[in-house]
């Protein structure tokens, strides 16, 4: 079995890694030391399991999991963790396989012989955090990862949608609804099909026709405002 342990602090790596090989668990492919890495190294090692920290700066554990679990065929994941057994309760309750730190050979063990794929437990608990810090998309070389801070503009583009950012566009599979209310106090909705960052606007516009349109940095194209967000629009603006 091919592993990636995943943890911030060294410390836990190197002892997740001794009692890895102490009890011929598998091999250690490669290990990281947040979400973000841990989410490139699934894309790049293709591991079995991924041994991962809950809380750790920049992505959590849980919304690295989330976005791993849009694979087709994504890794186990077992969690550890120094919540107290309380907390851990909660999630126990579907099935996802938890490890309090520090980890003892028993316990990991026992994880292991029950390891699974990620089921639909495991995938509906992922949804739920609502602290996403990217976006992932599938593409032809994996997951794709991007920053929500970096996203101008999230657009219905027929079944999907069309997320604009410094560096491009992808195309991901979420409701326009749930990423508004996700990210509704980043983003403002301006059109049935368009959802712009606040901070990007430049300012709000009005055409010789009577139209009403948003400038944002970094765009070409001027996002329209239709008649029925206007006033919400507006409003908006000038809390920023």
């Amino acid at each position: 079995m091919n592993i990636l342990v995943v943890d911030d602090e060294s410390l836990a790596r190197n002892r997740l890694k001794r009692l890895i090989a102490k009890l011929k668990l598998g091999d250690v492919l490669a290990e990281a030391e947040n979400g973000v890495q841990a989410v490139e190294m699934v894309n790049q090692y293709a591991p079995d399991c991924v041994l991962m920290d809950i809380q750790m700066p920049g992505m959590t554990g849980l919304e690295a999991a989330r976005h791993i679990s849009q694979l087709e065929t994504p890794p186990a994941v077992i969690f550890t963790s120094a919540y107290d057994e309380f907390a851990l309760q909660a999630f126990k309750v579907h099935a996802v396989d938890y490890l309090v730190k520090p980890v003892s050979s028993d316990a990991l063990q026992h994880a292991f012989s029950k390891l699974s794929k990620l089921n639909k437990a495991q995938t509906q608990i992922f949804q739920q955090d609502k602290s996403r810090s990217h976006i992932s998309a599938k593409t032809h070389s994996g997951i794709e990862l991007i920053p929500v801070e970096k996203i101008q503009v999230f657009r219905a583009d027929q079944k999907y949608i069309s997320v604009i950012y410094e560096d491009g566009e992808v195309l991901i599979d979420e409701p326009l609804k749930s990423l508004e209310e996700e990210f509704g106090d980043r983003f403002i909705r301006v059109h049935r099909s368009a959802l712009v960052n606040k901070a990007y606007i430049c300012g709000l516009e009005k055409t010789e026709d009577g139209q009403s349109l948003i400038k944002m940095k970094g765009l070409d194209d001027e996002i329209q405002v239709s008649r029925r967000h206007l006033s919400d629009v507006r409003k908006r603006l000038q809390e920023i």
